[in-house]
């Protein structure tokens, strides 16, 4: 269902209208001796009084006649709507959901602990009060289903640094995730504004392996790097000795290749080593 939008006038021209009905029905009492015009002139202020309804800044207010969905009012004010009308009302405001912190598996069989924020608004109050039995309910339970669906689809962190990861690619993440609960949410009349990451970690029974894991990657990592500038100096330095005259054998050049080698790679300083003879 559809929202459309409800018949309603201004609610002061209302109250004039019913203040005019209450005048003219003393006026028909007392002054003319009418009761039958009397009563009811009264009865239709009564009537018409029934009709009076507030929309607050930010809310819409649903009008149901008799099981029969009239329409929904968003203008904030003093309002006149059909009497009798049932009125529900339906706040348009943006607002947070902070969803619990999930245990699900990542796609690596991995226990994970996830959680995440999600900001959303109502933008059709007749979904979001006739297609779902309780709208909030139902952002609160799609939204920690979507959750775990995309939590499963990827796995926490990406050693081999090909694909997306949750830890590694959070823009990629919120953005499926966003979308994941658009598609969910639509039938709720609800737009999902943003959708983002609160918390993100290995279970507490994985979560020493999974660190120990992490320290080893980065050892390598840095490793490799620490060697590949190393070569590029040991290759600078050569070349400049030879481009200011110095003539190395291969044997000169391996000794001090491993020399520059250790001193550049090694964790700790190098110790300086006076070499009184010769090589060879």
């Amino acid at each position: 269902m559809n929202e459309k939008q409800a018949w309603a006038i201004n609610g002061f021209i209302g109250l004039l209208l019913i203040l005019a009905l209450l005048a003219g029905g003393l006026y028909f009492l007392v002054m003319v001796q009418s009761p039958i015009l009397g009563f009811l002139c009264i009865f239709l202020s009564v009537v018409a009084a029934s009709g009076i309804f507030i929309v607050q800044p930010n809310q819409a207010t649903v009008l149901i006649f008799f099981g029969h969905y009239l329409g929904s009012v968003r203008r904030s004010g003093l309002w006149l709507g059909v009497p009798f009308a049932v009125r529900r009302k339906v706040s348009l405001k943006v607002r947070n959901f902070n969803s619990k912190r999930l245990k699900v598996n990542d796609v690596d069989g991995n226990p994970i602990e996830i959680a995440a924020v999600v900001v959303f608004k109502v933008i059709d109050s007749a979904k979001a009060m006739f297609d779902v039995d309780n709208y909030e309910q139902f952002v609160e339970i799609q939204s920690e289903t979507a959750l775990r669906y995309v939590a499963s689809r990827y796995p926490y962190d990406n050693f081999d640094n090909e694909g997306h990861s949750l830890r590694g690619n959070t823009d990629e993440i919120a953005s499926e995730l966003a979308q994941e609960l658009q598609s969910r949410l639509a039938v709720a009349g609800v737009e999902v504004i943003e959708a983002r990451l609160t918390h993100l970690a290995y279970a507490t029974e994985i979560a020493n392996a999974m660190l120990q894991r992490q320290q080893a990657s980065a050892i390598v990592s840095a490793r490799a790097r620490i060697v590949e500038g190393a070569v590029g100096m040991v290759q600078m330095a050569i070349e400049e000795l030879q481009r200011e005259g110095f003539e190395l054998d291969e044997e000169r050049k391996a000794a001090m290749i491993n020399n520059l080698m250790v001193a550049i790679v090694s964790e700790r300083s190098a110790q300086p080593v006076i070499n009184s003879g010769s090589i060879y």
